[in-house]
């Protein structure tokens, strides 16, 4: 059983920072992209940031240059630094991955339960 264990969420000030940690566990083959999207009340998900294995990184035009997405593949784990943080940033947090189950050929998406995170102002 594959699963995404996210941790890290919680409410902060406006100009204040937050570290998520996703972890990876089960029985897993290979992992290819892992990522984090959010959703805000009333809105669509939508991407944060994500990494391929290789490192290259993608990220929301809303967070570019606030937020930095690292993983450890090794450990299995994805890291999303978030700095300066608005009021607008507040929704909870997803953690992605998109994996290969240890028994199965295939890779397929997976998601964590999701982390809040309050930004005051």
């Amino acid at each position: 059983q594959v699963q995404l264990e996210e941790s890290g969420g919680g409410s902060v000030q406006s100009g204040g920072s937050l570290i998520l940690s996703c972890a990876a566990s089960g029985a897993i083959g290979s992992i290819n992209t892992m990522g984090w999207y959010r959703q805000a009340p009333g809105k669509e998900r939508e991407l944060v940031a994500r990494v391929i294995p290789g490192g290259t990184t993608h990220y929301g035009d809303s967070v570019k240059g606030r937020f930095t997405i690292s993983r450890d593949n090794a450990k299995k784990t994805a890291t999303l630094q978030m700095d300066n943080l608005k009021p607008e940033d507040t929704a909870i947090y997803y953690c992605q991955a998109y994996l290969r189950p240890g028994d199965s050929p295939m890779y397929s998406f997976f998601w964590g339960q999701g982390t809040q995170v309050n930004v005051t102002s």
